[in-house]
């Protein structure tokens, strides 16, 4: 962690984060609900071991722990600066498991490399693996791969959640992906008529010209570039759905949706 960054200048950055996610997607808290929900239906114990992949500042980490307090959560990301503001934010709250009282701990992996889940020390196959708004970064073959790894540490009947919007692919459901694209715009324009607060473009700026995360901003810069997503394969939903089925998901299916936003289940089989 960078000292120049306290913990009230970290948590506002991620204040602001989460205002400017929440443009985007109004319905971000009914969906963090509605995973950390099915996370507490199927871990058939009070204590589960979730992994929280593509985790940015914590957000969803940080709500899991609060839910369910005795939880081991494990938020994985390959961003420096994002990392480095919940480390600011939240690294006081990382405690050792004792099955009253949880754990939150960061790591940082690149989910496209091959043999990252070795890095999180883990003791116990996971009950959960939970994403939300971030997978779609990852290159079809690359998102096929990192399915395969979390197969290796989730338990049998373990469940994935991504979060995410996933689109219909156009070549076979034309009417339900312009339908999903329509429904989230026309609730945009009802919602915010005269355009969005902060832009996550807006955020970056801001973020990457502050003093006390120059260091952080550098590091990011030299070894983490920034990938194009915009219009990727992995922001479709059959891609999502073959390499889970690949990777042995034996039910895969979506739990909450509206429009093309929706919360993707696979669990995983025997």
């Amino acid at each position: 962690m960078i000292a120049t960054l306290t913990r009230q200048a970290a948590a506002a950055w991620i204040k602001r984060w989460d205002a400017q996610q929440q443009e985007y997607m109004p319905d971000r808290e009914e969906r963090f609900t509605a995973l950390i929900d099915a996370v507490q239906e199927c871990a058939g114990r009070p204590d589960p071991l979730v992994l929280d992949l593509g985790c940015g500042p914590g957000s969803l980490a940080v709500r899991l722990i609060e839910r369910i307090p005795a939880a081991t959560v494990v938020a994985i990301d390959a961003d420096p600066l994002l990392l480095g503001l919940g480390l600011a934010a939240y690294g006081d709250q990382a405690r050792p498991g004792s099955g009253e009282t949880g754990s939150f701990r960061f790591v940082e992996q690149n989910l496209r490399v091959p043999g990252w889940s070795r890095a999180l020390g883990l003791d116990r196959p996971a009950d959960a693996v939970v994403s939300t708004t971030a997978l779609h970064w990852l290159p079809p073959d690359a998102l096929a791969a990192m399915y395969a790894e979390v197969a290796t540490v989730l338990r049998p009947g373990g469940l994935l959640l991504n979060g995410d919007h996933l689109t219909e692919d156009e070549s076979e459901a034309p009417t339900l992906a312009r339908l999903g694209r329509a429904l989230i715009e026309r609730e945009e324009c009802r919602r915010a008529p005269d355009g969005y607060g902060e832009t996550w473009e807006g955020w970056w700026e801001g973020v990457t010209a502050d003093p006390a995360l120059a260091e952080l901003a550098v590091e990011r810069s030299r070894r983490w570039s920034v990938p194009e997503h915009h219009g990727s394969p992995s922001g479709r939903l059959n891609v999502h759905v073959g390499a889970l089925r690949t990777a042995g998901f034996a039910e895969i299916g979506t739990l909450w949706q509206r429009g093309d936003n929706r919360l993707l289940c696979g669990v995983l089989g025997s």
